[in-house]
């Protein structure tokens, strides 16, 4: 699919995933809170309460935004005017047809997703990221660069895994976690943790 895509957020993550759109041959128009004018190869044209009252003129619309809560609640204002919200798939990513890939995500290059895995809305799948076999992905998660997901895991909504974090299968991760920067998850991770190390454990309270 083309035409014209709204992309919110015009920051690093936003600009990746106007570069992967492009790739795509979208026609890409940035809505953001702080900047104007020009950004690389493409026009910041407005703020996001612009966006809300302008999205049906886009064939396309994605927040790329990093943070989790702020991404899912733009998503969820968009869908409140029926936004035609889109999924973002970076050309060298490599998708299982039999998986299943929730509206408003983007999956980055060299990013894979195996069969039967099933991804949530507004999700963030970063570069070189993999999910394996059986996978069930709340909304509003991100993987970051690098992190492999074995078979059969699930991760609550809003939840954030750092670059290079490794979950082992048949794992389950609550809603609302966030696995420090190289994590080796090889227990259940309740809901709200911070988990950091190897193997990865909950973060002390100071």
């Amino acid at each position: 699919m083309s035409g014209r895509l709204a992309i919110v957020g015009a920051g690093g993550h936003g600009r990746v995933v106007a570069d992967s759109a492009t790739e795509l041959g979208w026609s890409v128009e940035f809505f953001d809170e702080t900047r104007t004018g020009r950004v690389r190869d493409w026009d910041v044209v407005g703020k996001f309460a612009n966006l809300l009252q302008r999205a049906q003129e886009f064939d396309g619309v994605i927040v790329a935004l990093g943070d989790n809560r702020t991404r899912m609640d733009c998503l969820n204002r968009l869908r409140g005017v029926s936004a035609p919200l889109v999924t973002i798939i970076d050309p060298t990513a490599r998708v299982s047809r039999r998986a299943m890939i929730g509206e408003g995500s983007f999956l980055a290059a060299g990013s894979i997703v195996n069969v039967a895995a099933d991804i949530g809305a507004g999700c963030i799948i970063n570069t070189g990221a993999s999910v394996d076999h059986d996978c069930r992905i709340g909304e509003g998660v991100h993987l970051s660069p690098g992190v492999h997901l074995s078979g059969t895991v699930e991760i609550g909504a809003c939840s954030w895994l750092g670059t290079g974090s490794s979950v082992r299968h048949n794992i389950r991760i609550g809603a609302n976690v966030i696995a420090g920067v190289g994590s080796v998850i090889v227990k259940d991770v309740e809901d709200g943790c911070v988990v950091i190390g190897v193997p990865a454990r909950p973060m002390e309270k100071p």
